[in-house]
């Protein structure tokens, strides 16, 4: 799952904490009383409904004799339960344990060992944010969908919730005529009962309850397929599914969905694991699921206007290789339980940036992952933390694994060690894995052994085993050697100015690039001699795929600093975080950060050009930099970047005769940086007279690229009333790019009256669950409205915490961390600390939260003054 961890967090409903609870019930898994081994469900399914209704069965072995069995179920209304044992039927009863959803079968007499089928009759809501079975309305017209990861399938019908246990389901769902329906598997028919129909779907391939799938609406849809390949004799049938606002928006997925299986099928050398595919739009979908067969996405993943900009292609390109790369590693083979769900998403993520690159390697999509990678790094430097691979022992901690140690982190080790394994080695080993646990689960431990099987190398268990089993973030330090021939290379566990850390050793595949030479090596050692490969300068993450930090002699930064415009995207950003993550730390010299701001803005790739500027941004943000240098930075940004987007040229409406993806790209960063960095008042008028246009009903006035930009600089310049009327407009529109971009600009406006009206005040059934937690993180980041969001927090948790559920409660904390005061972080653990332990969600959250607060206040009291000096004396603010 491509779970987008920013403002669109899911909107779980929390079950009641007032269950009682007993210390003596299984907190994770279950026990292995009962083995399921096969469910038929039918379920009743009217949208428009508070409730829908299911039958359940499930076919399971009593593993031995017993009297009762744990399962799950939450906040199900189960009104018939019986247990079918040797051709005789009697009564069962079922009770819900905890908020959880565990559950306990009690069969009232002694069961024999064997087969045993249970049965169910029950009722439950429908929930109004993405888990468990959802409905939402869009237009006039209602739509469910289902998202089951981790632990929410137990809130649409009874079942035994855990990846371990994979079976074949017999769905059918039953609905209003002229509604469509979609499972995992194909529809085989239709059948009449009443007024409503029944579809009735083939049995799917044995999957665990977490990718089960059940949508059901008055959707568009639209048929294609992936021609047949060496791999697969029949062709595919794909069918793009949106609610009827997005009806004119799948044709982007409908040319583009079949080319990226083939690029998957050719990678893992096997046909697509299951009879057909489903592409499936929700509204409030805050990333992607992969169902098995019938994935579903935000709509604005998925769903793209017939000019999306370059990140919306991007995007798209790298969540639905992510999703479908899961079709494979994760639905084909599946985890033996959560603690190896980073194995999906680790190389899902590394998969959706590979595939996503053939896909169009003109959009420049690969450079992204070493972004997220360094940008987990940030995270995975902090004390508090977690290993990527990490033993899960309760159903409360497990959605804490979706997390960017997994994703951005994950993703990158995956690459460091195809990198250093060679490609062809790598695939073999992903192939023989599949090959060995096809349709079945499969842990860590046994893909480390398909990948050092495939390779002859055992080194590469040890290497992949300090990354995946161990926190942090190595720093390789380069010293020239003493005879004056190569440098000693020492490795350390990287931490921030202030904080201490363990001692941590890792076996590191060090590659190191020397002008045209490259040279790799295993560095399992402190310390280690390496030679100089080459001239120029030297680059010590070759490619930029290592998952670590390097600190060099001070005449080799200021080579390295001078090479950035000509550097490979990957080894730009390498350096950039290096040399920022130096500066941290208490080392390094300010005016080097102003001098590689300078000299990368040259590089020609979109990620590396901005890299720096961003950094300072997050400086401004988080007040490092004293208010007294803010003109100073104003003006940094305007004399690097201004000249830049003269030489791009800028219209509003859009990037008439640009064919270049990554300029395009370029280009929108740069009128970001030109319109909020640098305040300056042209690129600002342009933005604001074209978004007045647009909102006079000018569509074609502002493209989408610059259409949240420009409402922003609209709320800036307008007062209370304006900034209730372009709520209303969003809220009466189902154009979910305006929508989102409307809402997002009202959030971010920094004015204490929108923000006042907004958590107080502003009351709209139509306002989604997901986008009233969005104004809560557009308030908080920005610093003139940051401590009404967070009094507002702070005085409201219980009932905040309450309507987040599960995910989203876990990343609650996150909204504390643009704090940069030692004090704000005492009164956020002396607060909020016992309310986050006694709602038992997000407490790691917390601690990190907490920890980053105090490390960004340590930075500003020892460096923030000769931040400021060195700005004021390099780009003197204009009189």
């Amino acid at each position: 799952m491509r779970k987008l961890l920013l403002l669109a967090a899911s909107a779980l409903v929390m079950p009641s904490l007032a269950m009682a609870q007993d210390s003596n019930l299984p907190t994770g898994k279950l026990p292995d009383t009962a083995t399921p081994q096969a469910y038929r469900l039918a379920l009743t399914v009217l949208p428009s409904r508070d409730r829908f209704t299911g039958h359940a069965e499930i076919d399971v072995t009593l593993n031995k004799a017993a009297d009762m069995v744990y399962m799950h179920g939450r906040d199900l209304a189960v009104t018939s339960a019986s247990a079918v044992v040797g051709g005789k039927t009697f009564p069962v009863t079922f009770k819900q344990l905890n908020p959880l959803g565990l559950a306990r079968l009690d069969f009232g007499r002694q069961v024999p060992a064997g087969k045993v089928t249970l049965k169910f009759d029950y009722s439950a809501p429908f929930a109004d944010g993405p888990a468990g079975m959802y409905h939402i309305q869009v237009g006039d017209k209602w739509y469910s969908w289902t998202q089951f990861e981790s632990i929410d399938a137990r809130a649409a019908f009874p079942s035994f919730d855990e990846p371990g246990y994979k079976t074949p389901f017999t769905v059918s769902l039953t609905t209003q005529p002229g509604f469509e329906a979609v499972s995992n598997a194909p529809e085989t028919g239709t059948e009449k009962h009443g007024d409503l129909v029944t579809h009735i779907f083939a049995p799917t391939k044995p999957l665990p309850t977490y990718l089960m799938a059940f949508v059901v609406g008055p959707f568009a849809t639209v048929a294609t397929e992936a021609a047949p390949t060496e791999y697969r004799e029949e062709p595919l049938p794909i069918r793009i599914v949106a609610t009827q606002a997005n009806a004119d928006r799948m044709e982007f997925a409908k040319e583009n969905s079949g080319p990226i299986v083939d690029l998957l099928e050719k990678y893992f050398g096997e046909r697509f694991p299951f009879p057909k595919l489903d592409q499936i739009g929700s509204p409030i979908m805050p990333g992607a699921m992969e169902n098995a067969g019938a994935d579903i996405y935000g709509d604005g993943i998925l769903l793209l206007d017939q000019n999306p900009t370059t990140s919306d292609k991007q995007e798209f390109g790298m969540v639905v290789a992510h999703e479908l790369s899961h079709q494979w590693f994760g639905d084909l083979v599946t985890p033996a339980w959560w603690d190896d769900i980073w194995l999906n998403e680790s190389f899902a993520n590394w998969m959706g940036y590979r595939i996503g690159n053939e896909w169009r390697p003109d959009l420049n999509i690969g450079t992204n992952a070493i972004g997220e990678a360094f940008d987990a790094m940030e995270l995975d430097s902090l004390k508090a933390g977690r290993p990527i691979h990490e033993k899960i022992t309760s159903d409360k901690d497990i959605n804490g694994a979706f997390d960017a140690i997994t994703y951005g982190k994950g993703g990158q080790v995956v690459a460091m060690i195809a990198a250093y394994m060679g490609d062809e080695a790598f695939q073999k080993g992903v192939r023989l894995h599949l090959k060995r646990h096809a349709y079945g689960n499969a842990s860590t431990d046994q893909f480390f052994q398909s990948l050092a099987d495939a390779s002859g190398d055992p080194r590469v268990l040890g290497a992949m085993k300090s990354f995946v089993d161990q926190q942090g973030v190595p720093v390789v330090t380069f010293a020239h050697a003493g005879n004056g021939d190569g440098y000693t290379v020492t490795q350390d566990r990287y931490h921030y100015l202030g904080t201490q850390v363990a001692p941590t050793m890792w076996s590191i595949p060090l590659c190191v690039r020397h002008g045209e030479d490259r040279n790799c090596t295993l560095l399992a050692d402190k310390s280690a001699t390496i030679p100089e490969p080459g001239k120029g300068a030297i680059m010590p993450n070759a490619g930029g795929t290592g998952y670590y930090r390097f600190d060099l002699p001070k005449d080799d930064w200021q080579t390295l600093i001078v090479a950035a415009p000509s550097l490979p995207a990957g080894e730009a950003l390498a350096m950039d975080d290096s040399l920022w993550a130096r500066f941290q730390a208490g080392k390094g010299d300010p005016m080097e950060l102003i001098a590689a701001t300078r000299a990368m803005a040259g590089n020609s790739d979109s990620n590396a050009a901005v890299d720096n500027a961003g950094r300072w941004g997050y400086l401004v943000g988080h007040d490092v930099l004293p208010d007294s240098a803010t003109a100073n930075y104003r003006a940094m940004i305007g004399a690097i970047y201004g000249p830049m987007l003269a030489k791009l040229g800028f219209d509003p409406a859009g990037e008439t005769g640009d064919n270049d993806p990554d300029r395009q790209k370029l280009r929108r960063s740069v009128v970001g940086l030109m319109a909020g960095g640098a305040k300056d008042a042209a690129v600002r008028g342009k933005l604001a007279g074209a978004a007045k246009a647009y909102l006079a009903g000018n569509k074609d006035a502002i493209s989408p690229a610059y259409l949240g930009l420009g409402l922003g600089i609209l709320v800036d310049q307008g007062d209370l009333p304006f900034a209730q009327q372009l709520a209303e407009k969003a809220l009466s529109s189902e154009d979910a790019g305006f929508r989102s971009a409307a809402l997002g600009a009202i959030a971010g406006s920094g004015k204490a009256d929108v923000a006042n009206w907004l958590l107080n005040d502003f009351q709209d059934k139509r306002l989604r669950r997901n986008e009233q937690f969005g104004f809560l993180y557009g308030l908080a980041a920005n610093s003139d409205t940051r401590q009404l969001a967070y009094d507002y927090v702070f005085a409201n948790f219980d009932k905040i915490a309450g309507s987040a559920g599960i995910f989203l409660g876990s990343r609650l904390p996150a909204l504390f961390n643009r704090s940069c005061s030692a004090a704000e972080a005492d009164r956020l653990d002396k607060v909020m600390r016992p309310k986050i332990a006694e709602a038992e969600v997000g407490m790691l959250g917390f601690d990190r939260t907490v920890e980053e607060i105090r490390t960004c206040a340590n930075l500003k009291a020892a460096r923030g003054t000769e931040l400021a000096a060195a700005l004021k004396t390099s780009y003197p603010a204009k009189q």
